[in-house]
Parts: structure tokens; sequence; C-alpha cells
């Protein structure tokens, strides 16, 4: 064992621990923020802000990193004298502690990226030291309470100024004791489990251990005193931490504060719990996500070999129950992987306030951000991809859509525009996520100039021409938009790359809304399988909208086609025109997909037509025959010499063969405007 302490080895953790405690932050400092323009004190928000900084500092003095300690130690010190103010933050304070926590984000980067770590800037230091300033407690902490002394003189100044200002503004302060014993033990209810649920129906203010006499259930000799605020019932906090009415004491205010002066020692008590998170590399789930997939494909071969033994006469029964129970184990076992895997949508988009908060400063213009995810997920892999074209749709929002408070007031608006961030789960397997905003709503005719195109007179026309490589809105180039990039950036990485799906509502002077319909995984996905040309190929379920006969019957046939002969190198030369069915009411065009591939026809009049959408307008590809529907592991094609449009990529249906995994909306959006054309 090395007798040296060795920095390297805890760098990674440093790291990933870091990230998390400045999104905290970076949370907690726009929520006092608007606590501050409305002159209230904010002691909750500088007590977690305090909390974060504190272990971000004593990190980054463990693995020797300087610059993030001055920047850090700096920052201490303003929250420190904030929360002796009852959690009054001093003016001016909250945008240099943004640009605070900003570098030491630049600095933690450089670390992961092996880069050198810059020094910590002195005019931040020497403005965040200036801030530094005398006081005792606030107004607010002057009052007192009818907490226990002993449980008084526990608080620090800003949880006091934490707990009256909650119940000033209308919530019940309630003590909860509870007192582990063995019976609650073995249900595994203790202090950390009913912190936790606790926090679900109240905001805990402390959580004060103290001592008392060991009885017959108690033999530890400790309980704990949880001072909380709360604006539920008293069933619902009794049920959260597994008491008893008895164990419940009201806190009301009393007057003038005569408690001695108590020491801040920087952190409360329970600043450190044990959690039940292990922190995982995304590698290492990668690598357990390969290994199913190696298990599913051997999954198919089984199949196949069952299926071949049984033609040969062999009484495979007893193997097909087998396969169908290891089948049930594989899906159990991926959506295990899959949920480790797993974020969620309001980790992704907890960045989002920062940015629309810097763009409202740039622009001029007043903006409020609306953010509703619940408790929706993405795979992580989606969830980095998807990433840069949400930040496009809200930046989008705020610069384009959005007007200048002078011309929304001349329009009946409120001055400050609205832009939200909504997030469902459509299915097991898909999901949408919304950026819509109360603005001017798109010019369709000021679009069509620009894109030198004809004005559209639909949504989903006008959405095309937006998503055209080098069209802008903006007709003059700013510091944050005009170039024409962005939109056909959001519909590459959502149609494109996640094979997802992209569309717009937009109405003069009241607004627009994209929404983006995206796949919860793109590695292991369930997809159909069928047969076309004597090719079988597979196409992701979640891109399917319907699948049904093809009744030669109510076809409309389009012009006649020149049949390409047999001994033509390459089929898809020959000449194509789109048929028609009726499905519903409606004229669905239909491609030939043995064409668009240049393999055999057949006559077969049993085919079956596969129905997909794009930009709403329904379009359907004729195939062979369906083989079924199954987990299939996708292997996307990266190589640029060879990526061909339509194709996302290959997997292995276990005959050892590669099967090419079909983008039919990709494949038809460019053949059915063509093919449309011909027909008229």
């Amino acid at each position: 064992m090395s007798d040296g302490f060795e920095a390297a080895e805890f760098i990674a953790g440093f790291i990933a621990e870091s990230q998390e405690h400045l999104a905290s932050a970076n949370g907690h400092l726009l929520s006092a923020e608007e606590a501050v323009a409305k002159g209230k004190a904010t002691p909750r928000q500088v007590r977690e802000l305090f909390r974060s900084l504190h272990t971000i500092k004593g990190l980054a003095a463990m693995v020797g990193i300087e610059p993030i300690v001055d920047v850090a130690h700096a920052m201490e010190s303003v929250l420190r004298e904030a929360d002796r103010a009852a959690g009054r933050l001093p003016a001016g304070s909250v945008e240099l502690l943004l640009n605070g926590v900003r570098a030491i984000e630049h600095r933690v980067q450089a670390l992961a990226e092996r880069e050198p770590v810059a020094a910590a800037p002195s005019k931040l230091v020497d403005a965040l030291n200036a801030l530094r300033q005398e006081g005792g407690d606030g107004p607010a902490a002057a009052l007192a309470t009818s907490l226990a002394p002993e449980l008084w003189a526990k608080l620090s100044p800003g949880e006091r100024g934490q707990l009256v200002q909650g119940i000033t503004e209308g919530r019940r302060g309630v003590v909860v004791e509870f007192v582990p014993t063995t019976a609650r033990a073995s249900e595994g209810i203790n202090i950390t489990s009913v912190r936790e649920r606790a926090a679900t129906v109240a905001e805990i203010v402390k959580v004060v251990p103290q001592s008392r006499q060991t009885t017959g259930e108690s033999t530890g000799g400790l309980s704990f005193a949880l001072i909380v605020l709360t604006s539920g019932s008293d069933s619902a906090l009794m049920e959260a931490t597994a008491t008893t009415p008895e164990a419940l004491t009201s806190i009301a205010l009393t007057g003038l504060n005569a408690a001695p002066p108590v020491v801040d020692e920087g952190l409360p008590d329970d600043a450190i719990l044990h959690r039940g998170v292990v922190r995982v590399e995304v590698s290492r789930l990668d690598e357990a996500l390969e290994r199913l997939s190696a298990l599913v494909v051997t999954q198919f071969r089984i199949t196949r070999t069952a299926a071949a033994m049984r033609t040969q006469g062999a009484d495979v029964r007893a193997l097909y129950q087998v396969i169908a129970e290891n089948g049930r184990n594989l899906r159990d076992l991926r959506a295990s992987i899959m949920r480790a895997r797993m974020v969620s949508v309001a980790e992704l988009l907890e960045r989002i306030p920062l940015i629309v908060r810097g763009l409202s400063r740039a622009t001029g213009k007043e903006a409020r951000l609306s953010i509703t995810t619940g408790r929706a997920e993405l795979d992580k892999a989606v969830a980095e991809r998807i990433f840069p074209a949400v930040v496009h749709l809200v930046r989008n929002a705020v610069d384009h859509a959005l007007e200048l408070p002078a011309e929304r007031r001349a329009a009946g608006k409120p001055s400050t525009g609205l832009v939200s961030v909504a997030c469902q789960q459509l299915s097991d397997s898909q999901l949408e996520l919304t950026v819509s905003d109360d603005g001017r709503g798109v010019d369709a005719v000021a679009v069509a100039r620009r894109a030198g195109a004809a004005v559209p007179t639909t949504d989903e026309g006008l959405l095309e021409l937006l998503t055209r490589p080098g069209v802008s809105t903006k007709a003059e180039i700013t510091t944050t938009s005009g170039r024409g990039v962005g939109m056909d950036v959001v519909k590459r990485i959502a149609v494109d790359e996640l094979r997802g799906a992209l569309s717009m509502r937009t109405v003069k002077g009241q607004g627009t809304t994209f929404s983006l319909r995206l796949p919860l995984s793109i590695t292991i996905v369930d997809a159909f399988s069928f047969v076309c040309g004597g090719e079988t190929f597979v196409v992701p379920v979640a891109m399917v909208e319907e699948i049904q006969e093809i009744d030669l019957a109510q076809t409309i046939r389009g012009p006649d086609r020149r049949k390409a002969p047999r001994d033509v190198p390459d089929r898809r030369r020959a000449s194509r025109a789109t048929d028609m069915i009726h499905r519903r009411g409606e004229a669905v065009p239909v491609l030939r997909l043995e064409e668009i591939l240049g393999l055999v026809a057949t006559d077969d009049p049993r085919r079956k037509a596969i129905i997909v959408r794009r930009n709403g307008d329904p379009f359907a590809f004729t195939v062979d025959r369906m083989l079924g529907q199954q987990e299939v592991v996708v292997r996307p094609i990266d190589d640029q010499l060879v990526r061909v449009h339509g194709v996302s990529g290959t997997t292995d249906l276990g005959d050892g063969r590669p099967t090419l995994v079909l983008d039919l909306v990709a494949l038809g959006g460019r053949l059915v405007s063509d093919s449309a054309g011909a027909l008229a």
C-alpha cells in the first residue's frame, strides 16, 4: 500500500460530486434572485448554497485544486454573512455569486478534460470579498417562537429566520420527535428514510439529535427532533415520519427573541446523510447493455435452432418453454438496465433557467420560464443528444418569438413573455417534449421570402422551410442568432439521429409550440421485422402508425410503369409512380419499397402496407409479408462512407447476417413529394 496520498485517484469522484452541487447551487441562486427582487429574505436558499459551496471547497482542497478553493471560499464568506443576517443577501450579490458558480464550473470542466486549471479570477474574488457585510440577525430572526429553548439554541441565525419567515407566511411550524426502535429498524424505518419521506410533505429546517432515557424499545438512548414547516395535514406528516399524534408539537410565534447568541458552526448537523445511491460510471452501464445485447442475439439464435429442430421432427416443446421463460427474463433484465441508464428530464433541463436569464439580459426582453416534467425520464444517450436541440428551441423562443416589453404592452399582452418547456411520456417507448411561447408567432411570408419559396399554407409546410439549412427569421445577425443555424440542427438531431418526429403549431400574435416525439432508448428497441423483395428488414415499432392489408380493389393505380428488366444493374433507376389507398376516408400515397431499394418485385396479392407519418401527413410502403415483433439490438452506422439515407443501422436476428434497420420516415420524406408530382 502506498504511504502517500494520490489525489488523481479521487479526481473522477470530485468531478461528479462537484457537478451535482453546482447544479443545485444554480437552482438555489435563481430562486433567491426572485425573492431578493421582492425584498424578501431567503434563509433556506442561503443555507443550501453555503452547504454546496462548503462541500466543493473541502473536496477541491482534498485533491489540491486551489483556484476552486479560492473562489468557493470567497463565495462562502458572502453566504456566511447573509446567513447571520437571517438569509438576506446584499444587493448585487446574486449576479456575482452566479459568476462564481460559472467560474468553478469552467475549472471543473477543464479538470474533466485534462486541461490546465486557470487561476482564480482576481477581480471576481475581490468583488465577492467587497460584498462581505457586518450585521446581526434581521428583523424576522429577532422574533421568538414557542420552540423549546434547547432546540432554539441549536438553530443558526439563518435557520431561525427560515422558521420565523415560514410561520409568518402562513405555514405551520411543527416539531416531530422520532425515536429509533428495534421494531422500526427491522422494517427499514430509520432517521435517514424518515427524513427523506418527511421532505416530500414538509420543508425541513433542521434535524436535531437528542439524548433520552433508555427503554425496552429504545435501547440506543437517542431520539431525533425534526423541525419542519408544512402546509399539509398532521396525518400526512405522521404517515411520512411513522409517528403518532403525541410525537407532534406545534410551533408558534411568541415575540422578541431573548435567547443567548449562537455560534455559527457553518454546516448543520444533518449535512451528511447516508443515502441508498451508488454512483456508477456511464461506461460500466454501456458495458452491461452491450452484454445484454449479446444475450438478445443469442436468444434469436436459440429460437431459430429450435425451429429448425422442429421441422426435422424433434420434440422441442420443453425447449420452447425454456426459450419463453428466458425471453421474459431478458425483458426484465433489459428493463432493469434501462432504468439504471435513465436520467430525469428535470435534471436534463436544469441549466435552461440560466440560459433564459442570460438571453433576457442580452436581448432586453422580459421572459418567464415554466418547466413541467413530472417524473419523465430518458436514456442518458438520448438525453445527451437532444439537449442541444432543446437549447436551440428555447433560444429561438426568447430571441425570435418574444416581443420587447413595449411591443407586448401595445398588443395587450403582459410585458413579461412566457416560455414553457413541458414533457410527458406517451408510452413505454416514446416521450413528447414541447417548447412553447406566447410571442408573435412565425411569419410565414417572411420565412418564405428568406427561403426563396412559395408561402406555405400549413404549419407542416412552414416547418419544412424553417428547417432548411441557412434559413433564419432574423433579418440581422446578432450575438445570439441570425446565422441560419438552429432549426436544421433540431431536425437533424430529433428526426435523423434519434428517429423521432418534429412538429409545430403557430398562431400569429399568440405564439408557437414545437413538439419533439422521441424514443426513450435507441439501443435496444421493439421492432417489426418483414420481408420485401426476398430480403428481411426491420423497422422500429415507435415509427409505425399502422399495418394493414392492401385491398387491390380499393387501390388507385398511378401512371403506367416501365418495368425494369431483371438484367438492369440498378433497378432503382426505373421510373416510379405512386398508388393511393383509402384509409378511413383519406387517400394515402403508397410507395413500393422493393422499387426504392432496387429489389425484385413480387406479385403476392396478400401484400401489407406499413403506414408512417411525416410532418403530419401519412404515407405507406408496400412489403411482401410481416414476420413479427421482437426486441432488437440496433447498431448505428457511424461511418460517413457507408451511411445510406433511410437506413438507421443494422441488427442481428439470429442468423448471423446483418439485417438493415430502416428509417421509413426519412426514406419516404423526399420521395412522396416527387411521386405526388408525377401522379398529378
